[in-house]
């Protein structure tokens, strides 16, 4: 069995290498994106399954998204920014 120690020092050392670097950089909208969808979602009281339905999307979709497991398309992004009343805004920076 794997001690603790040892599972610390094997995750630092895959954090560490530019593979993970790179593949946190990518998915760090979605987790943005996730963190917001998840707020305003419980800001209007409702449940991953309220807003699925009223997205017309399945709960598991919503709970991947908030969980930013996924990169989401701009047509589901606009389906739940539609279901949450909320204005959608896609920008580039320099």
């Amino acid at each position: 069995m794997t001690s603790q120690h040892e599972f610390d020092t094997d995750l630092a050392a895959t954090r560490a290498t530019p593979e993970y670097k790179a593949a946190l950089r990518a998915y760090e909208p979605a987790h943005e994106l996730g963190i917001q969808i998840r707020a305003a979602r419980e800001a209007r009281g409702w449940s991953q399954t309220e807003l699925a339905n009223r997205a017309g999307m399945r709960q598991h979709a919503v709970s991947r998204l908030e969980a930013g497991d996924v990169v989401p398309t701009l047509t589901t992004l606009k389906r739940i920014t539609a279901a949450l009343g909320a204005k959608l805004t896609v920008s580039l920076a320099a």
